[in-house]
């Protein structure tokens, strides 16, 4: 579940095609534990809607960040397909050094790790239950959960 009081909005100028964007972060919390941080992006590139999801999966309420590993997936449109689609990308590649993303995961790290299939399910909830997400490769109209 989204941690609602966690939950923060900014907007930004995209640096590639200089054009407004959105990006929001919160923490996931399962069972009443902290389970990851995400930060999703909302872009407008060239008239496309996509997000590009960073999920950083470890423990919280610490200051130790070595079990912390960043994810990195896009999600919008691809070849053959009406809905938007989640391809993962390298974890954290436009994000700073700081040590709160731990190990960043290439793609290819990322394709390999026994985590993988937990940072499928933050990626989910958060194209579930984020509304500027949802919205934002859905449509206003768009029903959650599908």
């Amino acid at each position: 579940m989204i941690d609602e009081s966690s939950r923060q909005v900014r907007q930004f100028v995209c640096p590639c095609c200089d054009t407004d964007a959105d990006r929001t972060w919160a923490t996931i919390h399962r069972d009443g534990t902290a389970l990851a941080v995400y930060f999703a992006s909302c872009y407008h590139h060239h008239g496309i809607h996509e997000v590009w999801i960073d999920a950083i999966l470890g423990s919280w309420g610490q200051d130790r960040f070595d079990d912390h590993l960043t994810f990195g997936c896009r999600v919008g449109p691809v070849d053959d397909s009406p809905m938007p689609a989640a391809t993962l990308v390298n974890g954290g590649e436009v994000a700073g050094d700081s040590p709160i993303f731990g190990r960043k995961l290439s793609r290819e790290d990322g394709l390999r790790h026994p985590r993988l299939p937990e940072f499928w399910q933050v990626v989910d909830l958060i194209l579930e239950q984020d509304d500027l997400v949802h919205r934002h490769l859905y449509g206003p109209a768009a029903p959650h959960g599908g």
